[in-house]
Parts: C-alpha cells; sequence; structure tokens
C-alpha cells in the first residue's frame, strides 16, 4: 500500500518542544542517588554519635518531608515527596548541627528549609539559596548557645569532648589544639576517620569524600568544584598561618568543619551555583576565599555555611557576566 505523501511531510515535519534530547536521570533518581552517597556517613555518625545524632537527623527527615507534603497540598500542587528532594534537604540540614541539639530546634530548621527557602521562591529548581543552609543560619541567629554547645562523647571519643576543633584553634591557638590530640599525626587521624567532636557531618571526612567521587563519578556534580573549594581554603591557610607567611596548616584545615560535606554536598547543588564551568570555578575559589577569611579574621570559627550562602547571593551576577560562547560565534 502506498504511502501518503501529504501525511509522510508532515511526519517529517513534527516539531516538539525541547528537550530534545533523551536521558535516563531524572530527578529521583539523582535526589536519592545523592542521598546514597551521604548514607556511609550518616551510619558513621549513628554510630559515632549515638541516638542523639539518630534523633536529629529522623527528626530533620520527617518534618521536611511532611511540610513539603502539607505545602504542596496548600498550593494544589503535584505531591512530590518520593522525588527524595525533601528527604536529602531535611538530612542534610541535620548533618550541619550538633548531635544533641533539642529536637523542636531541629524540627523549626527543617520546616524554614522547606517553607521559607525552598517553596517560598517556588518550588524545587527555583530557590536561590541552599536550603540546608539557609536554616543553618537562621538556627545559629535563633539559638546561638544551644548551636555550639558540645557534649562529651564518652564513649569513643577520647580526644576532643567538649570542643570542636576549630573552636580550640580560633579560642586557645595552634599549639593547645595539637596538644590536645596528642600530636600532629594523632590529630589528622581523628580528623580523617572522624573520631572527634562537631556537627552530625562534620564525621569521617572519608567516607564523605567517597560519596562525592560516587557523584563525580555518575556525573551528578563537576569536580572542579569540590577540588578547587577544599584547595583554595588549604592553599590560603597555609600562607596565612598563625606564625606569618606559610607557617598555617592546610590538611587541618581541609579536614577541619563542614568544608568536606559542603564542598560536595552543598556547595555544588544544581539549582543554586551558576550555570557555566568558568562561573562554577568562580564560585567554588570565592566560596574558599570567604571560607578562610571567616575562620581567620571572623568572630565565627567556621565559615562554610555563611560562604556558600554568600556566594548563592552573587550567582544571578556570575550568571549574567560569565555566559557561554554562542553556537557557531567566531572568535
Amino acid at each position: 500500500m502506498a504511502v501518503n505523501e501529504e501525511t509522510l511531510k508532515m511526519n517529517l515535519l513534527t516539531v516538539s518542544t525541547s528537550p530534545h534530547i533523551t536521558s535516563p536521570e531524572s530527578i529521583p533518581k539523582i535526589m536519592w542517588s545523592v542521598n546514597a552517597a551521604l548514607v556511609p556517613a550518616v551510619i558513621f555518625a549513628a554510630w559515632y554519635f549515638g541516638m542523639p545524632a539518630i534523633t536529629t537527623m529522623l527528626v530533620g527527615v520527617v518534618v521536611a518531608v511532611a511540610t513539603e507534603y502539607v505545602i504542596q497540598l496548600i498550593r494544589k500542587k503535584d505531591i512530590t515527596i518520593n522525588d527524595g528532594s525533601a528527604v536529602l534537604t531535611g538530612l542534610l540540614m541535620a548533618m550541619c548541627l550538633p548531635p544533641n541539639l533539642p529536637w523542636y530546634m531541629t524540627a523549626f530548621g527543617s520546616f524554614l528549609a522547606i517553607a521559607v527557602a525552598k517553596h517560598s521562591m517556588g518550588g524545587l529548581g527555583y530557590n536561590i539559596f541552599n536550603p540546608a543552609h539557609i536554616a543553618r543560619a537562621a538556627l545559629m541567629v535563633s539559638w546561638p548557645v544551644a548551636m555550639t554547645t558540645w557534649t562529651a562523647m564518652t564513649t569513643k571519643a577520647d580526644v576532643v569532648t567538649t570542643a570542636t576543633p576549630l573552636n580550640i584553634l580560633k579560642q586557645q591557638g595552634y599549639t593547645q589544639l595539637v596538644e590536645t590530640f596528642g600530636d600532629t599525626s594523632s590529630m589528622y587521624q581523628a580528623m580523617l576517620l572522624g573520631t572527634r567532636n562537631g556537627s552530625i557531618g562534620e564525621t569521617s571526612a572519608v567516607l564523605l569524600i567517597l560519596g562525592g567521587i560516587f557523584l563525580i563519578y555518575k556525573g551528578y556534580i563537576k569536580w572542579e568544584m569540590p577540588v578547587l573549594m577544599i584547595g583554595t581554603v588549604g592553599i590560603l591557610t597555609w600562607i596565612f598561618g598563625p606564625a606569618g607567611l606559610f607557617t598555617g596548616d592546610p590538611l587541618f584545615h581541609m579536614l577541619a568543619g563542614g568544608l568536606i560535606i559542603g564542598a560536595f554536598f552543598m556547595a555544588t547543588d544544581m539549582v543554586t551555583i551558576p550555570i557555566t564551568r568558568k562561573g562554577k570555578i568562580i564560585f567554588a575559589v570565592g566560596a574558599g576565599i570567604l571560607t578562610v577569611l571567616i575562620r581567620l579574621k571572623g568572630g565565627y570559627p567556621e565559615g562554610v555555611c555563611y560562604s556558600i550562602l554568600l556566594m548563592n547571593c552573587v550567582t544571578p551576577l556570575i550568571d549574567r557576566f560569565v555566559v557561554p560562547k554562542k553556537f557557531g560565534a567566531g572568535r
């Protein structure tokens, strides 16, 4: 049977909206993969900090998912709590908190992350700030004492019991920091493995890095951002050391605080970072510079949260001035 010529022409000229290239990736697949990348560090934190950390993480996740569900019902939007984004926001926020934080503070932070930082701006894909870090910053302003109180880990931690390494460095100096751990090798080991006090996400650097490598392998994040942010912190803290130029301890600063989890899991947030590769590099280096500035010159010992939020502010400006070359344009 002959094919109708007019029908053939119409089929050849069919026009559809973008995207025209299909991909097996989807929002749920990406979000659940990022959640999976955090699982080893979550298990370690649960083992090391015990029930307080487990409670904090559960409250963070449950309240985040529940808040998203209620808001989407009120807004009469599709319910997307199964896509893993709310779970990820609640988990990341919880990992930025002290393990012994009262549950209602964790719940309040989780609510703010979803209701204010995410849905007040339109929902997933429209927020300009990282929701987990907005929640942490709000909790720091609301309950500064509780957010900087660290209980002794008497069962497993035998080096740092009442303060984080960055707190000791800020208040007592580098010499006292090393003496607290015994020697530099013991300090590096504790920082690398995570046997130290701090936020839940200041756990095993090794496990967080492995999770980040998994995300790089999957193509969900670019290696330049975590490497440049962490590297910038290392180089600058080595140059501007406590005893003059080039006397700093870069390895300590690269492993300390929330730098590893921030660089791999928050600074790489697809929604709140620049679009172009060059823009991402500017973002990462800028976040590293701000982290060092806050750590060395600010009144607060840690600067990862605020550095990423400040760079989120300038992301639209970076995207305006750092644009990709037009397809087909000359030199």
